[in-house]
């Protein structure tokens, strides 16, 4: 108002106030100062306008929408739940080298016909939160969980060095987190992990429930290493070897038959070097 009295030009405000009765409005402010020819304006022309309900309704659709951004990102990574928000084009990339992660706790399936499904999806629940407490320290991305077993890579969406010894990491740290719970029988759970390293597609499929998957040869052979393993074992393919083997301790398996691939060399990953 200050800056539009002198030189007549219109303003607008928008502030809160307190009626006599001391309930808080909001209200719109739009005015013109007026004056005599050759004189200073003197007088402010105008209206306030009560907007306390546009308002209570600019707060609900502000909170509704914060909700439901918390919701896309619970489903999809920040960076891609952004692009689909701009466009509706298909997302789709290529990564010339990721590194994926595949677990399955052991004996699961057992477990699930003896408790009852609320304390049953609780246990699931707590043990999945921790890990994707480590996947975030690690930097790196939870893709899904299918039953009782997890999925991670590094590398995507975006780029990360050294996403194989992150990758790495993560799978130690979640033996050391599954040995924390335990079984009706006070038994701890046990992992089967499998891990490789190669290029995949990542990208969004679906209409009304989004999904943001990878796709190819590394994924599989990923899988395969994790459902093809034993017990607390972390199974890698001679590529994971190579490249972590001055920084962690092997030992060699030795060829098995992979579904889908033929033979193939792998290794235990059994921990870090000292």
């Amino acid at each position: 108002m200050e800056r539009s009295l002198p030189t007549g030009n219109p303003f607008q405000m928008t502030y809160r106030i307190l009626t006599a009765n001391g309930q808080e409005k909001w209200v719109l402010e739009k005015g013109i100062p007026v004056s005599r020819p050759n004189t200073t304006p003197a007088i402010v022309e105008g209206f306030l306008t009560d907007i306390t309900n546009r308002k209570e309704i600019e707060e609900a659709l502000r909170v509704e929408q914060e909700r439901s951004e918390r919701l896309l990102l619970n489903i999809l990574p920040a960076s891609i739940a952004d692009q689909l928000k701009r466009s509706s084009r298909s997302i789709a990339y290529r990564f010339d080298e990721v590194t994926i992660l595949f677990a399955d706790i052991v004996n699961f399936t057992e477990l699930s016909g003896a408790l009852p499904p609320g304390d049953l999806v609780d246990l699931l629940n707590e043990i999945f939160s921790a890990f994707d407490h480590l996947a975030e320290r690690h930097r790196l991305e939870k893709i899904k969980t299918i039953g009782d077993a997890y999925m991670v890579v590094g590398g995507v969406p975006s780029a990360l060095p050294g996403h194989t010894q992150a990758i790495a990491e993560m799978a130690l740290d979640m033996q050391a987190a599954i040995a924390q719970f335990r079984r009706q029988d006070q038994s701890p759970f046990r992992l089967r992990i499998g891990i490789d390293t190669g290029p995949v597609v990542a990208g969004v499929i679906g209409l009304k429930k989004f999904s943001y998957d990878l796709w190819g040869d590394a994924v599989n052979v990923a899988s395969r290493m994790e459902s093809q393993g034993q017990a607390d074992g972390i199974q890698v393919t001679t590529t994971v070897y190579e490249q972590l083997k001055t920084q962690y301790v092997f030992e060699k398996r030795g060829a098995i038959d992979v579904k889908g691939k033929g033979k193939m060399t792998t290794y235990w990953l059994r921990g870090r070097k000292a």
